[in-house]
């Protein structure tokens, strides 16, 4: 896997779990990449991040789950790179980007429930996290 042409900046990290999420089902879903584009595009934590950049991370992604231990891997290098307290943004992009097509695929589900060991999300928050990503996401 040819690494990153830079470290890994917190931002990366963020769309690194985005990218997963999406890349879980192993299908990634138009509708869940225009929504990683808008996030990238107007959230806060993304005004000085180089949107070139997430192809790169993206290709780190799909690399990583081409591997063994590739999963643990990604979240090493997203605990080594992303600040503690952005643990829950991360959580509730990656419930952003699940929630987003409409459907959740088991393999989704049990990423998210990796992501929120991983990053050592609570219970009760990740449940509002998820409710809220719920609510954003409703259809008629």
């Amino acid at each position: 896997m040819p690494p990153l042409p830079q470290p890994m900046s917190p931002q990366d990290s963020l769309v690194a779990v985005m990218i997963a999420v999406s890349a879980a089902d192993q299908s990634i879903r138009t509708s869940e990449l225009v929504a990683i584009q808008a996030l990238v595009n107007h959230l806060p934590i993304f005004a000085d991040y180089d949107g070139d950049r997430i192809r790169t991370v993206a290709q780190t992604v799909f690399d990583l789950f081409e591997e063994d231990d590739g999963l643990d891997a990604l979240f090493g290098m997203i605990r080594d790179s992303l600040p503690e307290k952005l643990y829950e943004s991360a959580y509730a992009l990656a419930c952003d980007i699940a929630a987003s097509d409409g459907l959740l695929a088991q393999t989704e589900l049990r990423l998210l429930e990796e992501i929120r060991y991983e990053l050592r999300i609570d219970r009760l928050h990740a449940a509002a996290i998820e409710r809220g990503a719920r609510a954003r996401h409703m259809t008629l």
